[in-house]
C-alpha cells in the first residue's frame, strides 16, 4: 500500500482550537509558533507509520477518507451506535464463540457471557461498556472476546444512561450488581473492566466501593479512560475519536462545557473524578491506550496517580492507533490487546 502523509494543523492548549487535516503528496514545512498565553499553532506532516501492521495502516488510511457530517442528535447517536453494536457483536461472537444469556441482576439489565469451555466457575468479570455515557457502543463487543480468551464468565452491565440519568446513576447500578455478585463470589474472584466511558466508570465504582466499606474486587481494567472531569488533557485538544481525522471537539480549559453525565455534580467529587480520591489500596489495575487516543492523556495521568499512591498498576500504550481501536477485530493489534487484557485477568482474578 502506498503511504500517504497527513498534514495536521492545530490551535491548542489554553483557547479553543481549530484543526485542518488534509492528505498531501507535496512537501510541507513543519512549524510551531506560540502566542503570549502559551497557545500553540502547530503544523506537522505525519507520514503513515511503519511501526504498525499493514492492516492498521490500511485502516488509518480509510479513516482519513471518511467524510465529516453534521453533529448527531442524541437519538441519531443511539440509533447508529445500536446498529454498529449489533453488527460488531455478531462479528465478536463469530470470532470468539460464547454463550450469552440476557437477564437482569439487582434490577439492572445484564448479559451473562459464558465461555463454551470453562475450567471452573469461581471467577467472574463485570464489563462496563463504552458509549460516552449516553449510548451503548460496547457491551458484547467488549465482553465476548474476554470471556472466550480468559475462560472467565463476564457479566455485561447495561447501566442507566445520561442525560436522562446523570451521575451517579450508572455508578449506583454497577454497585448494585457487584453487591449481588458478592452473594455468590468472593471479592478476590471478581474483576471489573471497561472501555472509554466504561473505563471511567470502572474507576468510579472502585472508589465508591471503598467509600461504602465494601471489599474491593481483585483487579480493574481501565481501557482508554480518565479519572478527572475537572481538567482537559493535551490529547483531547489534539485528537478525535479517529485520531487525526474527524470532528474536533477542543474545549477552553477555563470554561468547561456542560456535561450531561456530570450534571450538577462538583467536577472534583472524588467518585466522579477518582484522581481526587484516596487511591491507596486500589486493586491491581491494567490501563490500555494508544498514541492517537483522545484519552491518552487521561489514561496516562491516572496511571501516574495510581503509581504515586503505591498501587500495583500497568500501562500499555499501543502505537499510532486511535481511541478504543480494539473494537476493530481486523487488526493484529486488537488480537494482541485483547490477549493482554485476558491474560491480566486470568493472572489476577481468583489467584
Amino acid at each position: 500500500m502506498k503511504s500517504r502523509s497527513l498534514c495536521f494543523v492545530a490551535t491548542v492548549v489554553f483557547v479553543l482550537g481549530s484543526t485542518l487535516a488534509c492528505q498531501t503528496t507535496s512537501a510541507q514545512q513543519d512549524s510551531a509558533t506560540f502566542d503570549a498565553d502559551g497557545t500553540a499553532h502547530i503544523t506537522r506532516v505525519i507520514p503513515m507509520p511503519a511501526t504498525i501492521s499493514p492492516e492498521a495502516q490500511k485502516w488509518l488510511e480509510s479513516l482519513n477518507e471518511q467524510k465529516v457530517g453534521p453533529p448527531e442528535t442524541l437519538a441519531e447517536r443511539r440509533t447508529n451506535t445500536d446498529a454498529w453494536r449489533k453488527m460488531d457483536s455478531a462479528e465478536a461472537r463469530k470470532l470468539y464463540p460464547v454463550n450469552v444469556e440476557e437477564t437482569s441482576m439487582a434490577g439492572v439489565r445484564t448479559d451473562i457471557i459464558t465461555p463454551l469451555s470453562t475450567p471452573e466457575s469461581k471467577r467472574v468479570l463485570i464489563n462496563l461498556h463504552g458509549g460516552g455515557f449516553n449510548s451503548d457502543s460496547g457491551s458484547l463487543i467488549e465482553g465476548v472476546p474476554i470471556a472466550n480468551l480468559a475462560k472467565i464468565k463476564v457479566v455485561s452491565v447495561y447501566y442507566r444512561l445520561a442525560p436522562e440519568n446523570p451521575f451517579p446513576a450508572a455508578v449506583d447500578d454497577v454497585v448494585a450488581v457487584y453487591k449481588e455478585l458478592l452473594k455468590t463470589y468472593k471479592p478476590h474472584n471478581i474483576g471489573i473492566y471497561g472501555t472509554s466511558a466504561g473505563a471511567i466508570l470502572t474507576a468510579e465504582v472502585a472508589i465508591r466501593l471503598k467509600q461504602l466499606g465494601l471489599p474491593l474486587p481483585a483487579a480493574l481494567g481501565i481501557c482508554s479512560g480518565h479519572g478527572d472531569f475537572s481538567r482537559v488533557g493535551d490529547s483531547w485538544q489534539m485528537f478525535t475519536l479517529n485520531g487525526f481525522p474527524g470532528r474536533m471537539e477542543p474545549v477552553d480549559p477555563n470554561h468547561l462545557p456542560d456535561d450531561q453525565y456530570v450534571g450538577k455534580t462538583d467536577r472534583k467529587d472524588p467518585v466522579l473524578s477518582p484522581i481526587f480520591a484516596d487511591l491507596r489500596g486500589m486493586p491491581p489495575s491494567l490501563l490500555v491506550t494508544s498514541t492517537r487516543d483522545i484519552l491518552l492523556s487521561g489514561t496516562s495521568t491516572f496511571h501516574r496517580a495510581l503509581l504515586q499512591a503505591g498501587d500495583d498498576v500497568q500501562l500499555v500504550v499501543f502505537e499510532a492507533l486511535p481511541h478504543a481501536f480494539w473494537y476493530n477485530f481486523n487488526l493484529p493489534e486488537t488480537s494482541e490487546a485483547l490477549q493482554i487484557m485476558a491474560n491480566f485477568f486470568d493472572q489476577r482474578v481468583g489467584r
